[in-house]
């Protein structure tokens, strides 16, 4: 099991301007490597191995004066990102053949110099000194803001530059698979429905409701005026760039709020149960509709794998049900298909079934799912 580990750096200003030639060096590389695939697919030629790129687009390159100051940075996070560009084709080329699951990839683009940057070091462009800073090959060594200790030593760190010019060390480790395993639960009380919706973010089991928080939404005037002042700003003045990162701020903020804020409703619902039932919603599929800047506000695609990654390391069990399996409409009393279904139904929060029992909406959900998910998890037991 990999996990990543990510601090703030605090690089000088000489390594602030290392840091920028090796982002760089990385961008033009990756270009390279994608352009010299390009080639020898239009040419009709096999695909050039990443150790013939390595020897064409690095070494040799670096005899060249138009690619001379690629001798400058650490070869290091060079050929990683070789190694990127021959991962991102064999994504594509599985997505092609249907051996990748999850959305079709595409092929492999040419970087753009963006605000956002990266570059990686594996083991042989990095070490942690004793005094509790990160060095890096050609750059030095950074202060690192340890928030928290490393798990186990870290396989390779990947520097990463922000849109508001901050710094971030991201350490990969490996650890054993049961290495944050929680002791388990016993009782039926341990095990919930998690009913996800736009009003509440969420009714668990005995209708305890997680009220939506609506980073977004709450932003949202901030961010209206930064970037009606980013507008009216000359593109390319010393004002504009400053207000673009006024404006890359508050969507800094709001996704760390909103990242933080699922963290912590994640580590709670894992504590607490030993099996997550959830619905498995077509989130893409709601993004077109007129809700769609509440869904993405909600960030249920994000809860949801944060659940699952965090329910597995910690030996929970966690089950999908069904998006098309009627936990809404199903009176959880009789099993009756009496209550609200479709779009004219969503305002209907509370209902009554012929059996004469009352439902809320969610509370109701959250008992069907739960149901439904101990069905599917007992058939799939020996």
């Amino acid at each position: 099991m990999q996990l990543r580990y990510t601090y703030r750096v605090y690089p000088t200003a000489p390594q602030r301007s290392a840091l920028a030639r090796t982002f760089g060096c990385v961008r033009t590389v990756f270009n390279d490597a994608v352009a010299a695939r390009r080639r020898a697919y239009a040419e009709g030629l096999p695909f050039p191995s990443t150790a013939q790129l390595d020897k064409l687009l690095i070494t040799a390159a670096k005899r060249t004066p138009e690619r001379a100051w690629l001798a400058e940075v650490s070869t290091v996070p060079l050929q990683q990102a070789l190694r990127d560009c021959h991962a991102a084709y064999r994504n594509f080329f599985d997505s092609l053949k249907g051996k990748r699951v999850g959305a079709k990839a595409g092929p492999p683009k040419f970087k753009l110099r963006s605000n956002r940057q990266a570059a990686r070091f594996t083991r042989n462009g990095f070490s942690l000194r004793a005094n509790g800073r990160l060095y890096l090959a050609k750059i030095g060594d950074l202060r690192v803001a340890w928030s928290r200790g490393l798990a186990a030593e870290p396989t390779s760190v990947t520097i990463i530059k922000t849109s508001t010019g901050k710094y971030f060390a991201s350490f990969v480790i490996a650890l054993e698979d049961d290495a944050q395993r929680l002791e388990p639960i016993a009782g039926p009380e341990a095990e919930t429905g998690i009913d996800l919706g736009l009003k509440d973010f969420a009714v668990v089991r005995g209708g305890k409701v997680i009220e939506n928080p609506r980073f977004f939404k709450r932003m949202e005037r901030q961010l209206q005026k930064a970037q009606r002042q980013l507008s009216r700003k000359r593109k390319g003045s010393a004002n504009r760039a400053k207000a673009r990162v006024k404006v890359a701020k508050i969507h800094e903020r709001t996704r760390n709020m909103r990242e933080d804020w699922l963290h912590k409703q994640v580590m709670t619902l894992v504590g607490e149960n030993q099996a997550l039932f959830v619905e498995d919603l077509c989130v893409k599929g709601l993004l077109r509709g007129r809700a769609a800047k509440s869904v993405h506000d909600a960030a249920w695609s994000s809860f949801l794998s944060k659940l699952e990654s965090k329910a597995a390391r910690a030996g929970r069990n966690f089950v999908r049900v069904d998006r098309f399996f009627p936990s809404t409409q199903m009176c959880s009393a009789c099993g009756a298909l009496t209550g609200p279904a479709g779009l004219s139904d969503l305002g209907i929060r509370a209902w009554a079934c012929e059996c004469g029992a009352t439902h809320d909406r969610d509370a109701n959900a959250e008992i069907n799912i739960r149901r439904e998910g101990q069905r599917l998890a007992a058939a799939t037991l020996p």
